[in-house]
């Protein structure tokens, strides 16, 4: 039975206990379309100041659409456009902290002002990516995107 934790300590040590609670929540189920609902759902109670939590699955060469948290979003994202197709291009984690300053940024909804993505990797391959959005401006920091990426490594261990 999931019960929500109050998290505390350091930002990062935050991010570990959610890494722990998401490794306790996935153990055991092999679905992954359930793991990527549990995932993006827990981090949404997590994270503050977000419009958009959820995840895109590479599929027939572009990103699509995948679990997530948040308004109606784009279906296909071609690898290289956009915020999400340039982190699976360059297999990197992208921290951008004014999307309309991103060349190439696609508004799936226009409310979103700064955006995090990183790639989910799996034998040097992208698989997909998590993308998190923010209506406010340099939102996510460099612990964001540690803690984020520890995050994707745990959930890697469930898909």
């Amino acid at each position: 039975m999931f019960t929500q934790t109050d998290y505390s300590g350091s930002r990062l040590d935050q991010y570990k206990m959610l890494s722990k609670q998401l490794d306790a929540l996935l153990e055991g189920e092999k679905n992954s379309i359930a793991n990527l609902s549990n995932a993006s759902s827990l981090l949404n109670q997590f994270l503050e100041r977000t419009n958009w939590v959820g995840f895109y699955l590479m599929e027939d060469g572009e990103l699509v659409l995948g679990p997530f948290q948040g308004l109606p979003a784009c279906v296909r994202i071609p690898v290289g456009k956009g915020v999400c197709g340039t982190a699976v291009a360059d297999k990197k984690t992208m921290l951008v902290e004014d999307v309309q300053a991103f060349p190439g940024h696609i508004a799936c909804d226009a409310a979103s002002r700064s955006e995090i993505v990183i790639p989910l990797m799996k034998e040097d391959q992208v698989i997909g990516v998590l993308d998190i959005d923010s209506p406010e401006l340099s939102r996510f920091t460099e612990e964001d995107q540690q803690g984020l990426e520890l995050f994707t490594e745990v959930l890697m261990k469930h898909l």
